[in-house]
């Protein structure tokens, strides 16, 4: 049952981005942002998604991705970098509530206590992996984009930008699971797998994804 409520996990978190178009930038914004706070938080469930062990957040990469794709289409990149911005700062904001929440001393009739620290607990660790490994990568992704526009004499563009992402993701994917979830999880290469495998299937259906968007975008 798990791949099938991992697709309809993935349809509802797309088809929210498609509402979002609807309703505008601001939307696309809000709801960039809300998917990266639920990666980060949710990341930690572990699951079985054909026989590999896997991470419950990995749809949430998938509306996170295509939420910024959709800004960048249609409002330009100034806008999608802002919406990246926004989403660090919830993520900043949500890695200090979180632990302001811990250090509350529960009630005698508290029971959920131990399972806030259970989850919460790690929250710093993983948004400050999430810093890490963006950063690095953006400085990797632009060198590399660089060294294949230089290698191919500026021709191939589409080729040129899909290994650009395809080894960027690659390399976040790896950095992440390693910086972030090292020790959490039991098994890392799973992990790792699954995740980047989303990821390519995301990048290849981005193109598709975005002329469904015109039709939304040109809707009545």
């Amino acid at each position: 049952m798990n791949e099938l409520i991992f697709i309809l996990q993935s349809i509802t978190v797309a088809g929210a981005v498609l509402i979002a178009l609807r309703i505008g930038s601001a939307a696309l914004i809000t709801l960039a942002a809300i998917q990266a706070i639920c990666a980060n938080f949710f990341v930690l469930k572990q699951i079985n998604l054909c026989s590999y062990n896997a991470t419950a957040s990995d749809a949430y990469a998938i509306g996170g991705l295509l939420a910024l794709n959709v800004l960048q289409e249609y409002y330009g990149p100034a806008l999608a970098r802002r919406a990246i911005g926004i989403s660090f700062g919830c993520m900043i904001l949500f890695m200090l509530v979180s632990q302001l929440h811990l250090a509350y001393l529960p009630s005698t009739l508290d029971t959920l206590h131990p399972a806030y620290c259970a989850l919460l607990t790690h929250t710093p660790r993983i948004i400050i992996a999430s810093f890490v490994t963006y950063g690095l990568m953006q400085l990797f992704d632009a060198g590399l984009y660089s060294l294949l526009k230089q290698a191919s004499g500026g021709r191939l563009y589409l080729l040129r930008n899909y290994a650009s992402v395809l080894i960027s993701q690659l390399g976040d994917t790896v950095l992440f699971s390693f910086l972030g979830l090292y020790g959490i999880v039991d098994n890392l290469s799973d992990v790792i797998i699954i995740s980047y495998s989303i990821k390519l299937l995301v990048t290849l259906c981005a193109t598709p994804f975005l002329l469904l968007t015109r039709t939304i975008k040109k809707g009545p």
